[in-house]
């Protein structure tokens, strides 16, 4: 198989940036990655997923690793506050017919098994690193790195988050991350039994469980606050459970008096990004969060960053030279994810103003049709 790009850089060892190394190496490049933690840790609760996801792990062969330490579930369980049942909303089987169609697992375990799968590539992986310096011309580019080396590469690529450092020596000037009016908690709990699926309750916040593994849930609740305040980790824990105050629902209640110091929980102020076209500058591009980081109101943040790995590996083997591979991967994504990022943050300004429920199901029903498409 012949690649555009033989020797690859990645910056970032993010889901995007793993996924990116693993589908570059298994089509025969060499491929440095650099994680500026030279820890590799990957923090937070849990991360819900779709179907669409679900396919790309196929893809990445992580599928099996996900089903044995994660959960994967068919359906979406709606209730009214006091627990009675307002509908079960369909998951299309994306990634197969033995496949359900979404699941949930914990950030960290996923970080792992990504982790797993990129050394067991030919991916030299370089952690506590990172770049100081990035220069092109026609033939490539020389890259200066924090530990003292310069190494040359065909094609580098940026997966370095929504603070990225390689977006803002690529493109100066660009607009970066701005705040939606909300925030979301997340904590990690004892699985009840009845927990077999993703649920969630409708009322002035919207408070969610997901399954992450056999004895586990994680716990999800987005919040109107209309200043990106800094909140005290100490009173997270009574600040969750007061918002969960209002939810009558036995099972809710159940978990609420369970949250305490143990519970991992996770407040971060949601922010989003989409920035505008080319993505890539010479023969270096940009990817993930680095480009289009959204809310999580259609759980799928990590999918389309973990898709962009994809489809860059596949124009990178079909197009005969970088340029034309580069264009033809932004031709791919752009429609999908400007999609995800604008309508995650229009559901998060319809909850906000308690908006047109009509509208809101119509840009869920919509989005979940658009993703299942193939990319």
């Amino acid at each position: 198989m012949t690649l555009a790009a033989r020797r690859i850089l990645i910056i970032g060892g993010g889901f995007s940036g793993m996924s990116a190394a693993i589908e570059c190496a298994k089509r025969g490049a060499a491929v440095d990655l650099v994680e500026i933690d030279p820890g590799w840790r990957n923090y937070g609760a849990g991360i819900s997923l779709g179907g669409a996801t679900l396919r790309a792990f196929r893809q990445l062969g992580i599928l099996e690793a996900f089903l044995r330490e994660g959960n994967a579930a068919d359906g979406l369980q709606a209730l009214l506050p006091d627990g009675t049942p307002l509908a079960t909303l369909p998951t299309p089987r994306v990634a197969g017919p033995d496949v359900p169609g979404g699941g949930g697992i914990m950030r960290p375990v996923l970080a792992r098994i990504l982790a797993d799968a990129t050394r067991a590539t030919s991916t030299n992986v370089m952690l506590g690193c990172t770049f100081t310096r990035i220069e092109q011309d026609a033939q490539g580019v020389d890259v200066d790195f924090t530990d003292g080396q310069r190494r040359r590469y065909d094609l580098v690529i940026g997966a370095d988050g929504l603070y990225s450092k390689t977006r803002e020596a690529l493109f100066p000037g660009a607009p970066g991350p701005r705040y939606s009016g909300q925030a979301v908690w997340r904590a990690v709990l004892p699985r009840p039994p009845e927990v077999t699926t993703a649920m969630m309750w409708m009322g002035r916040v919207k408070p969610g469980v997901n399954p992450v593994s056999r004895d586990q849930i994680y716990l999800f609740l987005t919040e109107h606050r209309p200043n990106n305040e800094h909140v005290d980790p100490a009173q997270f824990a009574e600040l969750l459970r007061a918002l969960l105050a209002p939810f009558p629902a036995p099972l809710v209640q159940r978990i609420r008096e369970q949250i305490g110091p143990d519970s991992q929980i996770v407040f971060r102020p949601l922010e989003g990004l989409l920035m505008s076209r080319p993505w890539f500058k010479g023969r270096v591009v940009l990817i993930g969060d680095t480009v289009h980081a959204t809310t999580p109101h259609l759980a799928s943040g990590a999918c389309i960053g973990i898709e962009d790995a994809i489809v860059l590996a596949e124009e990178l083997s079909r197009q005969a030279g970088i340029e034309a591979a580069l264009a033809a991967f932004e031709a791919r994504r752009w429609e999908r994810c400007r999609m995800v990022v604008e309508n995650s943050a229009r559901l998060g300004e319809i909850e906000m103003a308690g908006g047109d429920k009509e509208e809101h199901a119509r840009i869920m029903r919509e989005s979940l049709m658009a993703l299942a498409q193939p990319i």
